[in-house]
């Protein structure tokens, strides 16, 4: 569709384009928001995966909470930069941490002679307890890293890169 400056249609014929449709819009006040926020939310879901023994919550829920953190940081200061911060490698290094916390928890009480999880069988005082936030922490962590990566493949989704011409096969931009 071509118009001139005053809109008529008469006149010089201005190529009025497609409008920008970029993902990531700056804005102050949400970059300020944020840098405020986050260091609540993240404490917030630190709290919620340690008292999860005690009351409601847990590791799934704290997990959850805490990568909202960095998609928080996704929003304000853009996917890509925020991509680059935490990389694919470091989201698959923290999955692989929070399975290996889980498992020492579990296979730890199986090799003391107990069953899997039966933290009566350390002789720890208390480890009960500790034994279940420890697997709460891991939980947590394992729910972050996979969630955290859910959205950044999603969102190379978004951005364009998802495309339908890519191999298949190829997993390269999915995080």
């Amino acid at each position: 569709m071509s118009v001139d400056e005053s809109g008529n249609g008469d006149g010089d014929a201005v190529d009025v384009g497609e409008p920008d449709r970029s993902l990531y819009v700056e804005s102050p006040i949400i970059m300020a928001t944020v840098r405020v926020v986050a260091p609540f939310v993240f404490t917030f879901g630190l709290f919620i995966m340690f008292h999860g023994a005690n009351s409601a919550g847990g590791g799934f829920q704290g997990g959850v909470t805490v990568s909202t953190v960095i998609l928080m940081l996704a929003v304000a200061f853009g996917v890509e930069s925020t991509r680059d911060w935490v990389s694919p490698e470091r989201l698959v290094a923290l999955v692989g941490v929070g399975v290996s916390v889980v498992l020492l928890m579990g296979i730890g009480t199986v090799a003391l002679g107990g069953a899997f999880l039966e933290y009566d069988v350390v002789p720890i005082y208390h480890f009960t307890k500790y034994g279940i936030e420890l697997f709460e922490l891991g939980i947590g962590i394992i729910v972050s890293g996979i969630v955290t990566g859910l959205f950044f493949g999603l969102a190379a989704g978004a951005s364009g890169e998802g495309s339908a011409d890519r191999d298949p096969d190829d997993r390269e931009g999915l995080l």
